[in-house]
């Protein structure tokens, strides 16, 4: 990916590519069985949920203001993504389907003219 990426010109399936490729390079593929993608995803969403610990909502507004923090934020996050596209490949899922049709699910759950604005019921 040799050109400037970004979310307005970069697709799920250069992503799901990339991520492959990764793989392969390094003869990782036969470590990527469906239970330990499952874990390995769970890990790193720890791992996110960890910088937030123990912080107050003004601590966390904080947080965004200072760079070595964010970059830790977002190093993580990138973890989480990698292993969902590694999920995706491994399982043959089209993200962009499911997440689609996971909307339109939660759209028919969570009707917005009854939860605008709400948290629940």
């Amino acid at each position: 990916m040799g050109l400037k990426h970004d979310d307005s010109n970069t697709t799920i399936h250069d992503l799901l590519a990339e991520t492959q490729v990764f793989l392969k390079e390094r003869d990782w593929e036969k470590y990527h069985n469906h239970k330990d993608l499952a874990e390995s995803i769970c890990i790193e969403a720890a791992e996110l949920l960890q910088l937030f610990q123990w912080l107050s909502t003004a601590e966390v507004e904080q947080l965004f203001g200072d760079k070595a923090k964010m970059a830790m934020v977002k190093e993580e996050l990138a973890d989480v993504m990698i292993y969902c596209l590694s999920m995706a490949n491994a399982l043959k899922i089209d993200l962009s389907e499911a997440v689609l049709e996971k909307l339109q699910s939660n759209r028919k759950k969570y009707p917005a003219d009854l939860y605008f604005g709400k948290a629940h019921l």
